[in-house]
C-alpha cells in the first residue's frame, strides 16, 4: 500500500487515492469542497502544546517524533489510528494531507513512517491490534 504525504494546499490529483487530513484544525483559506477528503482524523494530530513547542524549536525533530508517538498511544488517538490502518489496507494508495510549511518534518511524515512499517506503532495499535479487534468482534457476533 503506497502512502504519500502532501500539503493540503497542493492541487488534487487522481493519483492521490484516498485523501486523509491529519491536522487538528481546518487549514486556513480552504473550503471543504476544494479539498476532496476521504477522511479527517483530527485526533491523529499532535496536541496543541506539542505543536506549539515544535514550531518554536524546529531543530528538535527527534524529540518531537518521540513525544508525538507517545501521544498516538493515547485512547483518543487510538481509534483514529486503527481507522487509518484499516483505510490504508483497503485502498491502493493513501495520501496524508497536512498544512505545515515544513515539508520534511511534520506529523504526516511520522504517520507515513508508521504505515510503511519503518517505525513500531504505539502499543495497542497497528495491524496486529486491528486483527485482534476483528477476531474479537467476530467472536461476539457468533454468540
Amino acid at each position: 500500500m503506497p502512502v504519500a504525504v502532501k500539503r493540503v494546499y497542493e492541487s488534487v490529483s487522481r493519483s492521490d487515492g484516498a485523501r486523509v487530513l491529519v491536522d487538528r484544525l481546518w487549514p486556513r483559506g480552504l473550503r471543504k469542497s476544494d479539498v476532496a477528503l476521504q477522511e479527517w482524523f483530527r485526533e491523529l494530530a499532535p496536541s496543541n502544546e506539542l505543536r506549539k513547542w515544535f514550531h518554536a524549536q524546529p531543530d528538535h525533530w527527534l524529540t518531537f517524533r518521540k513525544r508525538y508517538l507517545k501521544e498516538l498511544a493515547s485512547p483518543e488517538a487510538e481509534k483514529d489510528l486503527r481507522n487509518l490502518y484499516a483505510l490504508a489496507h483497503k485502498r491502493k494508495r493513501v495520501t496524508l494531507l497536512y498544512a505545515s510549511k515544513n515539508q520534511q518534518r511534520n506529523n504526516a511524515v511520522v504517520l507515513k513512517d508508521l504505515l510503511d512499517g519503518m517505525r513500531k506503532p504505539p502499543t495497542g495499535t497497528g495491524p496486529g491490534a486491528l486483527r485482534t479487534m476483528r477476531m474479537r468482534e467476530a467472536a461476539v457476533r457468533r454468540r
